[in-house]
This record gives structure tokens, C-alpha cells and sequence, in this order.
């Protein structure tokens, strides 16, 4: 048995829609910022999966761009998450509407 393109993207949605389950349904920040992160690790998956079917290098080319996009946000987004604990001592989504700069 050969692992197909199909395969691939199988395993993307799945992880896209774990995702975005976690996204929907939690009320934590963190577990959100978490799948958000899985959410955009599946589309580079789904990315990498056409680009080396394809037998092209542009989609690895834009994961690698999508990537570096990422880790600047990580940063700012902690950032973010770690303000709003310091001034509200927990990191729910209702108290993030309440906090001004």
C-alpha cells in the first residue's frame, strides 16, 4: 500500500478540524492560540502535500514564508495572553473584551 495525496489531506482536515474544534468550543486563550497554531500546521500540511505531488517547490516555498509569519506571532500573541493573566490573574476569552490599554 503507497501513501496517496488523499492521505495526506485526510490527515490535514482531521487536524484542521481538531482545531477548530478547540477553537469553538474552549473558553481558555491559551487552548485557543494552541489551535489556532494546529489549524495553520494543517494547511501547511495540506501546502506540502500538493507541492511534492506536483512535483513544485512553491508551496514548500510558501510554507517556509507561513512559518516565519508564525513564530512573529507566537510572540506577540503570548505577549498578549501574559498581560492579560498579569492584570486579570486568568486567561479567559470574556476577560480579554474588558481589558484596555
Amino acid at each position: 500500500m503507497t501513501i496517496g495525496l488523499e492521505h495526506y489531506l485526510f490527515v490535514s482536515a482531521l487536524l484542521f478540524c481538531v482545531g477548530l474544534f478547540g477553537v469553538v468550543l474552549r473558553h481558555n486563550l491559551l487552548v485557543i492560540y494552541m489551535s489556532l497554531e494546529l489549524m495553520l500546521n494543517a494547511a501547511n500540511l495540506a501546502l506540502v502535500a500538493f507541492s511534492r505531488f506536483n512535483n513544485n517547490l512553491d508551496g514548500q516555498v510558501m510554507v517556509f514564508f507561513i512559518i516565519t509569519v508564525a513564530a512573529a506571532e507566537v510572540a506577540v500573541g503570548l505577549a498578549l495572553i501574559v498581560a492579560l493573566y498579569r492584570k486579570r490573574q486568568s486567561a479567559h476569552v470574556e476577560d480579554l473584551a474588558s481589558m484596555k490599554l
